[in-house]
């Protein structure tokens, strides 16, 4: 299960990340390259207008075509509670629900037919159905998953990095320079936690105000910081966890309808997705051996996103 991996790492051959991608685009979303840095949370309601429910649990797809559905479970219990969603690929991602809350799932598999099933822990690794709900999801754009708070990077206007993020952009005026300064700002500031890595417990989530006051984290941490930051500015990014060689991992690729430097080492060529890594870069000091390795597609697989 990608979502209860323990995160690890011993040196940059063991370094497990979690992964970025950015999105930039004209037209289809914010309608063009200049944007104001003020901070935007796109919602993530639960409306009830689709729903499929029982007396332990609601799954609320209302938010379908806009990338996410909500999980709620009732009933009070102390068993584990997980949501496992499959989609049109036929990539399964699964959940850990926490009890009585809405928890926020984005639909990161593009268009087409979704199952969501909600279980609950009976005994051992063995897992009974409490509900499940099938749907047709048809996007109003392929960005809609990644410009939402979620599960797995979960945040509001008043989070502190996310207030960081709106003052650093006070002068950005496209998302190129958003990104720019976020990135440079993450890689100079946040150090890399080993002892962390060493002891986090799987189904770790990270709490942002909490990372942000520490300025310390493993990989899971750079990465829903930045996506929190960029995502308040109005900038798509998509969290991905995937491997480099044989370590699970994480990453950044950016979008762009222009060309522009993130970093020195870090150039958008045209328009495609390009990989970025903070992690990497902030241990490294971003030296062209780590550029290099980073700069390279063929060092990373896509598992997950987010």
């Amino acid at each position: 299960m990608g979502t209860s991996a323990v995160f690890r790492r011993s040196g940059y051959k063991r370094i497990i990340a979690v992964t970025l991608i950015m999105a930039f685009f004209c037209g289809m979303f914010c309608g063009c390259e200049t944007a104001s840095a003020q901070i935007t949370i796109e919602t993530t309601e639960a409306t009830g207008a689709q729903v499929e429910q029982n007396d332990n649990c609601i799954i609320d797809y209302s938010g379908a075509a806009n990338g996410y559905i909500n999980v709620r479970y009732t009933e009070s219990t102390d068993k584990t509670i997980k949501a496992q969603v499959a989609g049109p690929t036929g990539v399964t991602y699964t959940y850990t629900i926490r009890k009585d809350k809405y928890e926020v799932i984005p639909l990161t598999e593009g268009n087409g037919a979704y199952k969501v099933t909600v279980l609950k822990n009976v005994s051992g690794n063995s897992y009974a159905v409490v509900l499940a709900a099938s749907f047709s999801v048809s996007l109003q754009n392929e960005f809609q998953p990644y410009i939402r708070p979620n599960q797995y990077v979960d945040f509001t206007a008043s989070t502190k990095c996310v207030k960081k993020a709106e003052s650093l952009c006070k002068k950005a005026n496209t998302d190129l320079k958003k990104v720019k300064k976020v990135y440079n700002w993450v890689i100079k500031y946040f150090k890399y936690d080993y002892d962390k890595a060493k002891t986090v417990k799987a189904g770790y989530l990270p709490v942002l105000d909490t990372v942000y006051g520490k300025k310390k984290g493993i990989c899971f941490d750079y990465a829903a910081t930045m996506t929190a930051m960029l995502r308040s500015q109005g900038v798509p990014v998509k969290l991905v966890i995937g491997y480099t060689g044989e370590e699970y991992h994480a990453w950044i690729n950016v979008y762009s309808r222009k060309k522009g430097w993130i970093t020195g080492a870090i150039y958008i060529a045209s328009d495609k997705w390009k990989l970025m890594d903070p992690t990497f870069a902030s241990t490294g000091g971003s030296s062209k051996t780590v550029m290099k390795y980073i700069n390279n597609t063929k060092n990373y697989k896509a598992k997950y996103s987010y």
